[in-house]
């Protein structure tokens, strides 16, 4: 019995021990093959991947900023701490909401599209062709959408604080009573300029992280419309989950 369990359980961390190193090394290729990237399907990349995500993130956003308004707007005015609103809103949306959230977001809608895509064209043997004609899977598939999620998560962050913290003040002043100015004035006491920093330093790590899991469940998709499906849904749910572990190693790191 015991024998067994050891033995399932060594197969079981073996087998994420390859998991870990293909991901590691689909990762270090890209970044080798950087420099060979496409501009043209790079910017391509971005307006898909980016740009369109804008408006589903700003929608999140918003709300979510609204929401934790609501929660801390009434309870700072009961205990005469009107003042700390805005700043505690903008800290806490630049710092941790906004880039997780929109990670979130992002791996939901841009990882299960690369995904399913990739994971398409491999079925499809598309992959295969690529390699007959000399063409490196790698430069032509991955590292467009690496580039193009790195770069515009930052971009997307920056919109999505903006809106969340219109959010804020519109619960904050319709709601608790608090005027613009004294919100305006606790952002600018309390929030400093590297708290949008490391938001964004945040955004481009989860970007990068997104990219590489929906590579590499395309790149390894299973034969057949099921195995696509299920290559998509892997995709998201572990995207997400290391979305949330990277989170507490980089707010350690950023702001401890």
């Amino acid at each position: 019995m015991l024998k067994d369990i050891c033995a399932s359980l060594g197969k079981r961390i073996l087998f994420y021990c390859d998991y870990t190193g293909r991901m590691t090394l689909l990762f270090l290729a890209t970044v080798k093959k950087l420099k060979e990237a496409d501009g043209k399907e790079t910017l391509r990349q971005m307006a898909l991947l980016g740009a369109d995500s804008l408006p589903i993130v700003l929608m999140t956003i918003l709300c979510t900023g609204m929401v934790f308004s609501v929660q801390t707007a009434k309870e700072f005015v009961r205990f005469g701490a009107a003042s700390s609103v805005g700043g505690i809103v903008a800290i806490a949306m630049a710092r941790e909401l906004v880039p997780v959230l929109t990670g979130v977001v992002v791996a939901g809608r841009i990882g299960a599209a690369i995904a399913a895509e990739i994971g398409t064209m491999k079925v499809t043997e598309q992959i295969d062709a690529l390699k007959v004609m000399a063409a490196n899977p790698v430069s032509y598939l991955v590292v467009p959408r690496f580039i193009a999620i790195v770069l515009m998560m930052p971009v997307l962050i920056i919109f999505a604080n903006m809106i969340g913290n219109i959010g804020g003040w519109l619960v904050a002043h319709y709601y608790a009573g608090i005027s613009t100015f004294t919100y305006e004035n606790s952002i600018k006491t309390l929030a400093e300029t590297y708290d949008m920093v490391g938001g964004m330093i945040k955004g481009s790590v989860f970007g990068a992280i997104i990219a590489i899991v929906g590579c590499h469940k395309g790149l390894n998709a299973p034969n057949g419309a099921e195995g696509v499906g299920l290559a998509t849904t892997e995709s998201v749910v572990l995207s997400i989950i290391l979305i949330f572990i990277t989170n507490y190693f980089l707010s350690v790191i950023l702001y401890v």
